[in-house]
């Protein structure tokens, strides 16, 4: 083990390092509640949420890419929040779903 510490130097080397499983039980506890939602309601929440992270939680440039009003960015990031219980104000929480988004990307 002492030699994969020099090797991993990003975070999708990282998340290759943890056993499949671990990752799909990762990403669904995280995600979960988002694709249910978008599922039964035609929403569009995991995808905001990969737009917010990818524009750094930049609400105009977000609401931009989206082709969507800021209010409506506010609302779909608060529904966010409220299905999942976490805060996207916060580098922890941003982190984990941005982790939970790629966990099962090849």
């Amino acid at each position: 083990m002492r030699e994969l510490v020099g090797e991993v130097d990003s975070y999708a080397l990282l998340l290759a390092s943890v056993p499949e499983q671990v990752r799909w039980s990762f990403r669904t506890r995280l995600l979960g509640p988002l694709e249910e939602y978008d599922s039964d309601k035609r929403a569009d929440l995991v995808h905001t949420l990969e737009m917010f992270l990818a524009c750094s939680g930049s609400w105009s440039r977000t609401a931009t890419r989206l082709h969507v009003h800021v209010n409506t960015l506010r609302y779909r990031i608060r529904r966010i929040e409220e299905l999942t219980g976490r805060d996207l104000g916060t580098l922890e929480d941003r982190v984990d779903f941005f982790l939970a988004l790629r966990a099962t990307q090849r």
